[in-house]
């Protein structure tokens, strides 16, 4: 078992999730169900699922579930790409938060070949 609150990813994680949620209210209404909800529901699941697969009781669950927080991850990046091609958000704000999720991104990987050095995918 890993202490997820102790993980510079899950913290960089959780002040991810707080930046989009800042961001998001300032989305069209109309979009309150689609990429304002897609968007939130991503950037949260990239924490969660940190935290979920540090409880798991092996390295190996613990890879898979850091694996679904890439892929939540990326999901971020391209509905903050979506977001500014169509001006609900300025290219600043919006490269910004691409940088923190790149990052994040970076860090999960790193974890993830630590953990479950086996994963094809990510040589």
């Amino acid at each position: 078992m890993h202490n997820y609150k102790e993980l510079k990813v899950w913290q960089k994680a959780m002040d991810f999730v707080v930046a989009v949620y800042a961001l998001t209210p300032s989305f069209p209404k109309d979009e309150l169900f689609g990429l304002t909800s897609q968007l939130r529901r991503a950037a949260v699941s990239i924490s969660l699922n940190t935290a979920e697969g540090a409880g798991r009781g092996s390295d190996t669950e613990f890879a898979r579930f850091l694996g679904i927080a890439l892929g939540s991850t990326y999901e971020s990046i391209v509905a903050l790409v979506i977001a500014q091609r169509l001006e609900y958000c300025d290219l600043k704000t919006s490269k910004a938060l691409v940088e923190q999720a790149e990052e994040i991104a970076r860090m999960l990987t790193g974890l993830i070949k630590h953990y479950a050095p086996n994963r094809d995918y990510l040589k």
